[in-house]
C-alpha cells in the first residue's frame, strides 16, 4: 500500500486543491494533515478571531472528508517534528504542500525539506494553491518582482491558468493513525461578537450568492461603504476555503465590468504575494523608507484604536474592525491614512492592530496595504492624504454608516453627521461623542512637515 501525505496550510479546501489531489494520484491511501503550529502561536499570530475561524474550517474539512471515506487528522506543536512523526507512523513515501510567498512559510518549507530529506522522503511543493498566479511567474525586465501594480496586472492576466479541479469523491486514509481533537471556536478566546462563520461549505455558498447577486455591480458600488457591496470572501481566500484560481476564472466567465473589477483586486491579493516573495523584510520594515520619525502619542492612539477620533467615518471604521474581525475596505484605507498620515504614527502600530483583529489577517497583503497607504511601500504617490470628511462625504454621503456603527450619534440626521462639532450647542452637549483629536489642517501640515514636501 503506498501512502502520502497531505499537509493542508492555507488551503483548506477540497475544491480545486492541486495539493490533495496530487497526493492522492498514484497512491492507495493518503493522511490528509493540518498542524496547529506552535511557530505560529510562538510568533503572536494565533488572533482569537483567525483561531475561531480556524475551527469552523477545520470542522468542516474533517465533516468533508468523512463523507467520502476518509477524516483529518490534526496534530499540534513544531510543523517539521509532526509531519515527520505522521510520515514515520503511515510509511508515507513522500509529503504534499502548497507553496507559501512569506519568509516563515518558506523557512517552514526548507526545513520540512531537510528533514525529510534526511528519512529518505520526498517534499512536493505545489504552486498556485494559495494565489490565482504564483510570486515570480511574471517579472519586469532585470528585476526579481513587479514594483508597480499595473504593468504587473498587464502580464497578470495574460498569464494561462491552470485548470480548476474538481473535489476528490473518495479519500481512503490509513487505519491507526492518531489525531489530537479538533479545536473549537469556543476555545479560541475573546472573539468578536458579529464574527463570521469560516468553512469551505460556506465559503462556497457566499461565492455562489456574490456570484448571483452582487459581482455585476462591483464596479460602481466596491466603495459604498452603507451598501456593504464588496464580496466578503477575504477571510474564506486566507485560509484557503476557496481558491483564488477558480474565482478568477469564475468571474471571467461571468464576464462584465463588475467581474473585471473583482477580478482586479484578486490580482492586488496576488501582487502583494509577489512583493513579499521578493522581499520578506517587508512584512516588518520600510519598503521604501522615507526616513520617518513617527509620532507615537498613546493617547491619540489609543483614540484610534477605540474608535474615539471625534472622526465618525474614522471611528465607525474601527468599531465595525472590533465587531465583525473583518472591515470594508475603503474603511482600512481611511483608518490607514488617519492613523499614518494625519496622526504621523509608525504604520506598524496599526498593522499589528488589524493583525490582533482582523479574521482575514494576511501578512502580505496586511502589512503591505499599511505601507502602501503609509506612503513607505509601493504607492506611486507615497504623500497622498485621504481627508476623512471628503472620504466620508464621497463614500457614505448620508451618513448611514457612521450610524449604523456609531450609536452615539444615530440621532443626527443626513450629512451632518460627519461634522458632530457643527451641531448646534444644545444638541452637542447631549452627545457623548469626543472632540477631534487633532485638526485636519493642523495633522496635514505636521505631516508635510515631517516629509519636507513644504520645503
Amino acid at each position: 500500500m503506498t501512502t502520502t501525505v497531505a499537509l493542508f496550510t492555507g488551503d483548506l479546501r477540497l475544491h480545486d486543491n492541486p495539493v490533495l489531489r496530487s497526493a492522492l494520484n498514484g497512491a492507495d491511501q493518503v493522511v490528509p494533515l493540518f498542524v496547529l503550529d506552535s511557530g505560529v502561536r510562538e510568533a503572536g499570530f494565533d488572533a482569537p478571531n483567525r483561531l475561531a475561524f480556524l475551527a469552523d474550517c477545520l470542522a468542516d474539512l474533517d465533516a468533508s472528508l468523512c463523507e467520502r471515506g476518509g477524516r483529518l487528522v490534526v496534530r499540534s506543536g513544531d510543523v517539521t517534528e509532526e509531519v515527520c512523526r505522521v510520515a514515520e507512523e503511515s510509511d508515507a513515501g513522500s509529503v504534499h504542500v502548497a507553496a507559501g510567498a512569506g519568509g516563515y512559510p518558506r523557512r517552514r518549507e526548507e526545513r520540512l525539506r531537510r528533514a525529510l530529506e534526511q528519512d529518505g522522503l520526498s517534499l512536493d511543493v505545489h504552486e498556485t494553491v494559495v494565489t490565482a498566479v504564483e510570486p515570480g511567474a511574471v517579472t519586469p525586465a532585470g528585476k526579481d518582482h513587479f514594483a508597480v501594480f499595473t504593468p504587473y496586472f498587464r502580464q497578470w492576466e495574460r498569464v494561462a491558468q491552470r485548470d480548476v479541479l474538481a473535489a476528490p469523491r473518495t479519500v481512503k486514509v490509513p487505519r491507526g493513525i492518531r489525531s489530537d481533537a479538533l479545536p473549537s471556536r469556543e476555545a479560541a478566546g475573546q472573539v468578536s461578537p458579529g464574527l463570521c462563520r469560516g468553512g469551505e461549505s460556506e465559503g462556497r455558498r457566499l461565492m455562489r450568492r456574490w456570484e448571483s447577486s452582487g459581482m455585476q455591480d462591483y464596479a460602481e458600488r466596491h466603495d459604498d461603504l452603507p451598501g456593504d457591496a464588496t464580496s466578503r470572501l477575504s477571510p474564506h481566500l486566507h485560509f484557503g476555503c476557496l481558491s483564488a484560481v477558480e474565482l478568477v476564472q469564475r468571474a471571467r466567465k461571468q464576464g462584465g465590468e463588475g467581474a473585471d473589477a473583482f477580478v482586479r483586486q484578486l490580482a492586488w491579493r496576488d501582487f502583494h504575494h509577489q512583493v513579499l516573495a521578493a522581499r520578506p523584510h517587508a512584512s516588518q520594515a520600510d519598503y521604501r523608507t522615507k526616513g520617518d520619525r513617527w509620532r507615537g502619542d498613546p493617547d491619540e492612539i489609543a483614540a484610534w484604536r477605540e474608535g474615539r477620533t471625534g472622526y465618525p467615518v474614522i471611528d465607525a471604521a474601527m468599531r465595525q474592525l472590533s465587531h465583525e474581525g473583518w472591515m470594508h475596505n475603503r474603511a482600512r484605507l481611511l483608518a490607514a491614512s488617519f492613523l499614518t498620515k494625519t496622526l504621523y504614527v509608525d504604520w506598524r502600530v496599526g498593522a499589528r492592530h488589524f493583525l490582533d483583529l482582523l479574521v482575514d489577517g494576511d501578512v502580505a497583503n496586511n502589512q503591505l496595504n499599511w505601507q502602501w497607504v503609509a506612503g513607505t511601500g509601493t504607492d506611486t504617490r507615497p504623500n497622498r492624504v485621504l481627508n476623512p470628511l471628503a472620504q466620508a462625504k464621497r463614500f457614505d454621503p448620508q451618513g448611514d454608516y457612521v450610524r449604523r456603527w456609531v450609536p452615539e450619534l444615530a440621532d443626527v440626521e443626513g450629512a451632518a453627521v460627519h461634522r458632530p462639532w457643527r451641531l448646534p450647542a444644545e444638541v452637542r452637549d447631549r452627545l457623548d461623542y469626543p472632540e477631534p483629536v487633532v485638526d485636519l489642517d493642523d495633522g496635514l501640515a505636521r505631516f508635510r512637515a515631517a516629509r519636507g514636501l513644504d520645503q
